[in-house]
């Protein structure tokens, strides 16, 4: 196989590293996550890869990023999403996709709704297989997020994600993803893994049925997008591994453009979406980098165009999007009011403005940039529900002719699968 790039790791908690060896009651859900990743992603952490050695040459620790919430809450219905990519080197067009549609497919599962008409939370995790900058030791297998909430860590993580080599081992990534990721376990979640790639499914040293009997048990479905000929991806064995965990067999092409259609409120969307950065407040080290990630994520999103800009918009608009841990409004959310957010604030990170003043006058202004969300949010809501009218108008117009991308396969089994379940959509 041909070499391009290394990939620089990912890892969601290196502070954590020195409390692994605590007795698991006292353990934190992140730490808890940690414990539960194959044993090489937990070395990657700590800096030593032992089992795996998956870190490469040139790698670096990264800051720690992702967000978990509680390990497992069986008071609520959730809806767990596993992504394993094949990051193999004809696989650009696909991680292209991921990139381009991420948006559009955490819009579309807002509007889920579990058969009590419940909004369930959203987690997704992200795998790469098949990269030849892993090691053969590992199966060139990398956890790169562990279920979460934080959108805006995913796409990063996406943006990061490189090709290289191949051996795509499907069985031993549907293991790992079964195995170590938290799943939740509420009758009416819907936990489903998503595993796309264009190679032999039976490949590597684990049989994928034995990985999609393990699923099943758990009620895990296990969906299978083969990257080609549909005809190619049933005799290669990517059907009946959807069909041994009762999930869905798929096909797209892709080395397809995601089309991405442009809708009149575009514009107006993503000038709010720029006064919506405003009323975010960082209070401490971590959250002055949380927020440049935002930026960024941000800029990224209109690598794709207006039109995915907007979709980032809305998506920052939804109830689901909580920043609590670094900024002062959602903090002050989850905490009771203003003052009692600010207790945690780092005097040397807030605003300049916030600097000068007093306390009373700190929660006066954490009250209005909270007014000013909760008003921009409304009418990006509003607006969007002017643009999915649009928006689907025109996609009815080119279905017969569009070509089958990630995210037409992705929401068309999600919905299914849901509806199974007695969930509705809210369109």
């Amino acid at each position: 196989m041909k070499t391009m790039y290394f990939l620089w790791g990912a890892v969601f908690c290196v502070a954590c590293t020195p409390l692994l060896a605590q007795n698991s009651q006292q353990q934190t859900p992140i730490q808890q996550q940690i414990l539960n990743a194959p044993i090489y992603y937990q070395n990657q952490i700590g800096g030593n890869a032992t089992r795996g050695e998956t870190t490469r040459a040139n790698d670096t620790l990264p800051k720690p990023q992702p967000r978990t919430r509680s390990v497992v809450d069986n008071t609520k219905a959730r809806i767990q999403v596993a992504l394993l990519l094949d990051t193999s080197n004809s696989m650009d067009g696909l991680i292209e996709q991921a990139k381009s549609q991420l948006w559009k497919i955490v819009n579309e599962l807002s509007h889920a709704r579990d058969a009590q008409g419940n909004a369930p939370d959203m987690d997704i995790a992200l795998y790469e297989y098949g990269n030849d900058g892993l090691s053969e030791k590992g199966n060139y297998i990398r956890m790169v997020s562990p279920m979460t909430t934080d959108v805006d860590f995913i796409s990063e993580q996406l943006f990061a994600l490189r090709t290289n080599g191949g051996n795509e081992y499907c069985g031993a990534v549907i293991h790992e993803a079964v195995d170590s990721l938290v799943w939740n376990r509420h009758n009416d979640d819907l936990r489903l893994v998503f595993i796309a790639g264009n190679e032999p499914f039976t490949q590597g040293p684990i049989d994928y049925k034995v990985a999609c009997k393990a699923a099943l048990a758990k009620g895990i479905v296990i969906n299978t997008i083969f990257c080609g000929n549909i005809d190619e991806g049933r005799e290669s064995g990517w059907k009946d591994g959807a069909d041994c965990s009762e999930g869905h067999y798929l096909n797209i092409n892709s080395d397809a453009v995601a089309v991405h259609i442009d809708a009149p409120q575009d514009s107006l969307i993503n000038q709010l979406n720029q006064k919506l950065n405003d009323t975010y407040i960082a209070y401490s080290s971590y959250g002055m980098d949380r927020k440049k990630m935002q930026v960024t994520q941000d800029q990224n999103a209109m690598v794709y165009g207006t039109a995915n800009n907007a979709q980032r918009a809305v998506a920052k608009a939804s109830a689901k999007y909580k920043n609590d841990d670094w900024d002062l409004v959602d903090a002050a959310k989850e905490k009771g009011g203003a003052g009692a957010a600010l207790e945690s604030a780092e005097e040397a990170y807030l605003p300049e403005e916030m600097k000068k003043m007093s306390k009373e006058e700190r929660v006066k202004f954490v009250e209005q940039k909270t007014k000013e969300r909760a008003e921009l949010q409304t009418q990006i809501q509003n607006l969007d529900t002017e643009r999915r009218k649009y928006v689907a108008e025109k996609e009815r117009e080119i279905a017969q002719n569009g070509e089958k991308t990630l995210d037409n396969a992705l929401l068309m089994t999600i919905r299914k699968q849901a509806i199974a379940k007695k969930y509705q959509f809210k369109d």
